[in-house]
């Protein structure tokens, strides 16, 4: 089952991969590292202007490495605002991932 996100991104072309949902319900995302800087600029204009919080591990040992970004779409006169679940897997041999900072100041990696 593809969340409300996924749908949206579906209809608009742009590549990813559900995972499903949380223990919470909260929709998952995987974005390939080459689509990360356009992404980010979509969900922002999407209307997730929060960086709940990042963090990061490894997959498996001397696997992928994984980020993961929680993002939050908070709307004045809404009770529940609207979560995401965004991971990026990079390789052990080059774990770089473009940076948020300049969209969301709650990142400073």
């Amino acid at each position: 089952m593809q969340g409300r996100l996924s749908v949206w991104l579906v209809k608009h072309e742009l590549v990813h991969r559900s995972l499903g949902f949380d223990y919470q319900g909260i929709e998952t995302l995987q974005i390939k590292l080459e689509d990360w800087h356009s992404i980010v600029v979509i969900l922002y204009v999407y209307g997730y202007n929060y960086l709940l919080s990042q963090c990061a591990y490894d997959e498996a040992p001397g696997g992928l490495l994984a980020s993961v970004y929680h993002l939050t779409r908070i709307k004045y006169g809404v009770d529940q605002p609207e979560e995401v679940c965004i991971k990026l897997f990079a390789p052990r041999s080059n774990p770089r991932i473009l940076s948020v900072f300049w969209v969301w100041k709650s990142s400073y990696f």
